[in-house]
């Protein structure tokens, strides 16, 4: 389904990915994952064309989208959640979700029912909201789009343990309704709940690769690349 292949990737002069090479098959959940400023976050806005690699090829259902713009990118199937959220704060809830409906598949009714606190908060602002219903409100609009993947970028920044584990649990459903899934994360503990395989970035270069099991079974791993202690977050 993607195929990142020996990215290079650079802000003006300055190069932030080095030949990173990842895949994400149909129906699969991968986190990218490691400390912060490694890449990551470049890592997403060059598959969704916002940061393009000047070296290397992005490929999406076999189609090259590696100097394809944005927006056509997000109409063959990608929509990103991210980070910091990037909600339309001056519009109702329910005018956040209006906007974002594109296509067949989730309905404005699929979505109240993931996140029921949107349906009773649909008209108020988004500046009205909290940070987690900020979140969701933001995974919501993605999900509108109607994706065939679906990028996140740190959905579970800044917020307290039982929205992130409410976040957790609305992945899961996505992968049983068989979303494929790119999760880039801070927390581990969340990434390992939900992903099947790991990536992780260090300096800009994919440091290792294994299942989410191998991973938690590698504390020094953890410890070296990522900076956590029994799966918890740097």
């Amino acid at each position: 389904m993607l195929k990142v292949l020996d990215i290079d990737t650079f802000y003006g002069e300055v190069q932030i990915l080095w030949r990173v090479s990842f895949k994400l098959d149909f129906g699969q959940t991968i986190a990218l994952l490691g400390r912060n400023g490694m890449g990551k976050t470049t890592a997403v806005r060059s598959i969704m064309g916002l940061t393009p690699p000047r070296r290397g090829k992005i490929a999406f259902n076999e189609k090259d989208i590696t100097r394809v713009r944005h927006y056509q990118i997000a109409r063959l199937g990608l929509a990103l959640v991210p980070q910091g959220r990037h909600i339309f704060r001056s519009l109702s809830v329910r005018e956040n979700v209006v906007f974002a409906m594109r296509g067949e598949g989730f309905s404005e009714e699929d979505i109240y029912s993931y996140f029921p606190v949107l349906k009773a908060r649909s008209h108020h602002k988004g500046n009205e909201l909290s940070g987690g219903e900020q979140q969701m409100l933001s995974i919501a609009r993605a999900l509108l789009s109607n994706p065939k993947l679906l990028l996140m970028d740190e959905p579970s920044e800044g917020l307290a343990p039982i929205v992130i584990q409410t976040i957790g649990d609305i992945i899961l459903k996505l992968k049983e309704k068989g979303l494929s899934i790119l999760l880039v994360e801070q927390n581990v503990s969340l990434a390992l709940k939900v992903s099947d395989y790991v990536y992780i970035l260090h300096k800009g270069e994919i440091a290792h690769q294994c299942t989410k099991n191998e991973l938690m079974e590698n504390t020094k791993l953890q410890s070296e690349y990522i900076g956590v202690s029994k799966y918890g977050s740097t």
